[in-house]
């Protein structure tokens, strides 16, 4: 059931949202050539805690994974789509693409969000993908507006990347957020039938994560159990925030 959010909730998030943002903003002028993976996700942990919120999802159990995730930050590299293990065995070095992932709970309301960036000088091809996904959620963020549907989400995120020579992961989707980590409705990133019978109303609270390939849209777990990785090997991209749905428009909460 999709939950709708009150002005006073959907104010709970905007603040915890600006929370996350500056998090993430402060995680990412620290990744360079050479940083350990754990050392970001430390200095993530100390960040909100601060801040006086709690990042949810350390401890979060997903219903496909055996193990709790371990660590406040997702850092997936390079061909890593989502859910990379911050570990301290992990150096990123000049030329990787790093996606960041970071969700945290504050006053007891939720919020989401992503950015994949650059270590030092990476390709020209790295360059364009990060592009074109982060244009690919502003494209779904307008489309996410009362009276539309969520498959105007999607469609217009696959239309863009597709029309730029990636591929859009189809085994993984956006999500409703707000009430906890993960609500319904589910968001597919390209058109989905079942989508498209859900119209788009104020009150809606959703996270919007386009997770874009280089190469095929497939993807594979790995043995860890979490990360997820492009099956055959190329670049991916993953961009996301955390929006909500008023009588006035779309608002970007984790701007």
């Amino acid at each position: 059931m999709i939950k709708l959010k009150n002005k006073q909730q959907i104010k709970t998030m905007r603040e915890g949202g600006k929370i996350l943002a500056l998090v993430l903003d402060q995680v990412i002028k620290n990744i360079k050539s050479g940083v350990k993976t754990d050392e970001l996700n430390e200095f993530a942990e100390r960040l909100i805690s601060d801040y006086g919120a709690h990042p949810s999802f350390k401890g979060y159990q997903a219903s496909w994974s055996g193990t709790p995730f371990p660590s406040a930050l997702c850092v997936s590299v390079n061909n890593e789509v989502v859910h990379g293990l911050p570990i301290p065995s992990r150096t990123l070095y000049e030329g990787d693409i790093v996606g960041i992932d970071c969700g945290l709970e504050y006053k007891g309301m939720y919020t989401d969000m992503a950015r994949t960036v650059g270590v030092g000088k990476i390709s020209a091809a790295a360059k364009k993908l990060m592009a074109v996904t982060e244009e690919c959620l502003a494209l779904g963020i307008k489309k996410a507006k009362a009276g539309n549907y969520l498959s105007d989400i999607g469609q217009a995120i696959s239309e863009h990347a597709e029309k730029n020579g990636f591929s859009v992961v189809k085994q993984l989707v956006g999500h409703g957020v707000g009430f906890s980590a993960h609500e319904e409705p589910q968001i597919p990133n390209y058109f989905d039938q079942r989508a498209s019978k859900i119209k788009i109303e104020p009150g809606m609270t959703l996270a919007i994560e386009p997770m874009i390939n280089v190469g095929d849209y497939l993807v594979e777990t790995l043995d860890d159990g979490w990360t997820i990785v492009t099956a055959d090997g190329s670049l991916s991209g993953h961009f996301e925030h955390t929006i909500a749905v008023t009588e006035k428009g779309v608002e970007i909460i984790t701007k």
